[in-house]
């Protein structure tokens, strides 16, 4: 199916009105990407360019700065989360559960919902074989938290034509790489329907640092602008906003206060709920 067959349009204007418990307005959800960068592939991002070009193995430089995120970054940001009392979702690599056991062992004890991720941080169209690669993930997942993953996040929000049509087969309830919505709808495939949960490629650190060459200070600036907005809109019917983040660049000692500081201005507001994926699901439900 092409996109907009699996999607049918919708404006938002003529939809239903959406409730949200409690006489809130907005939903934010964080996501916590957890990764495992193959140091005999070829680095999924680059901080620093080889001289001379290529693509060197081993890329000790550029390996080392995601693995700081693992070893330092992610329990600043642990921090930051446990200071505000905020459940997040950790979309993490199936391989990376084994690989980064105590990050593993530090979102289960929270209650933080696991998300599918892939099993390697590697292009969902260049795993040598998709289906087997998403079961690998989700048994890696199951086998640590003790139940299957319900949402899923490809690499890179990458897919294949028939990845939706192999998640709902596999068990997955929804799916995050359309980033398309301010709200959940509902995504075809060839068995069961997928629900599509906002995501966000806007506030993203991955997007404003790496890719844009912002100053660290735009996470913030970006993100509140962003829910500001969302909250107006929410008025008269719910929203969905997404806040993602990478222990190896909003971790960094540098970028930290702005992603504190973002979620401090998010909290100080009334009608906010702070929700996982599949929280956000089970109530999208409740609403068809």
């Amino acid at each position: 199916m092409l996109p907009n067959e699996r999607i049918a349009y919708s404006a938002i204007k003529d939809r239903p009105r959406l409730a949200l418990p409690q006489g809130a307005r907005l939903v934010v959800w964080v996501i916590i990407n957890v990764e495992e960068w193959n140091p005999r592939e070829t680095m999924p991002r680059t901080v620093l360019t080889p001289p001379a070009g290529g693509s060197p193995e081993p890329d000790i430089p550029n390996w080392a700065w995601h693995e700081y995120g693992n070893r330092v970054g992610f329990w600043r940001m642990l921090d930051v989360l446990d200071r505000f009392r905020i459940p997040a979702v950790l979309a993490i690599n199936g391989a990376a559960i084994q690989t980064y056991e105590p990050i593993a062992l530090a979102a289960k004890e929270r209650g933080w919902e696991f998300m599918g991720h892939g099993f390697g941080q590697k292009n969902m169209q260049k795993v040598p074989d998709e289906r087997a690669d998403i079961v690998k993930t989700s048994d890696a997942i199951r086998k640590f938290t003790g139940r299957a993953p319900r949402g899923w996040l490809g690499p890179g929000l990458t897919e294949t034509w028939d990845t939706p049509d192999i998640l709902a087969e596999e068990g997955y309830e929804y799916v995050s790489d359309w980033v398309l919505d301010d709200q959940p709808v509902m995504l075809k495939t060839r068995t069961r329907p997928l629900v599509s949960v906002p995501y966000t490629q806007e506030c993203n650190d991955v997007a404003m640092i790496l890719i844009q060459h912002h100053k660290a200070s735009e996470y913030k600036d970006r993100a509140v602008d962003q829910f500001e907005q969302l909250y107006a809109d929410a008025q008269n019917s719910a929203r969905i906003m997404a806040l993602v983040a990478h222990p190896y660049i909003m971790g960094a000692p540098h970028r930290l206060r702005y992603f504190r500081e973002t979620l401090e201005h998010m909290q100080s507001r009334p009608g906010v709920l702070f929700w996982t994926g599949e929280q956000i699901l089970d109530w999208y439900r409740t609403t068809l």
